[in-house]
């Protein structure tokens, strides 16, 4: 079975990811979404809150499962037997810093693949960190996250 964990803070969870696992589904057998836990990072949604709304939004798709993890994604994916780590990019400054990691990863687990997917061209202009900007701004993001997601948002205070 090809198995391929897709890393990240997922803070939240975009039309992007979505799209990525959903292409992703096409070459891989089952791909783990492994939120990353970052204790010094004050996110804007709880894990408990990202692995809730992330778990709605596939609970038809039983291919994909969520899981949170701390330390290296190479160890999380020596742990789940996962062979692949899938990872989208949507610029050239993504594949800079991408390729740096790959190249790292490679060197402590080679026994580990980074698979890379060029983004969508719709939606090569979002990530969370703009999606976290428009929202904390009061402005509409439901276009930009799935429904199940924007759900989960806090109330703007």
């Amino acid at each position: 079975m090809k198995t391929a964990v897709f890393p990240g803070s997922f803070d939240p969870f975009t039309n992007a990811h979505l799209d990525l696992v959903k292409r992703g589904l096409l070459i891989f057998d089952e791909i783990i979404v492994a939120i990353g836990v970052n204790s010094s990072k004050k996110g804007m949604l709880s894990i408990t809150e990202k692995t809730k709304g992330i778990q709605g939004l596939f609970k038809e798709e039983p291919r994909v499962s969520v899981a949170s993890f701390q330390g290296l994604t190479v160890t999380f994916c020596q742990e789940k037997e996962a062979p692949f780590i899938l990872r989208g990019l949507r610029n050239a400054q993504d594949f800079e810093f991408e390729n740096m990691i790959a190249e790292n990863n490679k060197l402590l687990y080679p026994e580990i693949e980074t698979v890379f997917l060029i983004s969508n061209f719709t939606m090569g202009h979002i990530s969370s960190t703009i999606v976290r900007d428009i929202w904390r701004h009061r402005g509409d993001v439901s276009h930009l996250i799935p429904k199940p997601i924007l759900d989960t948002l806090p109330e703007h205070t």
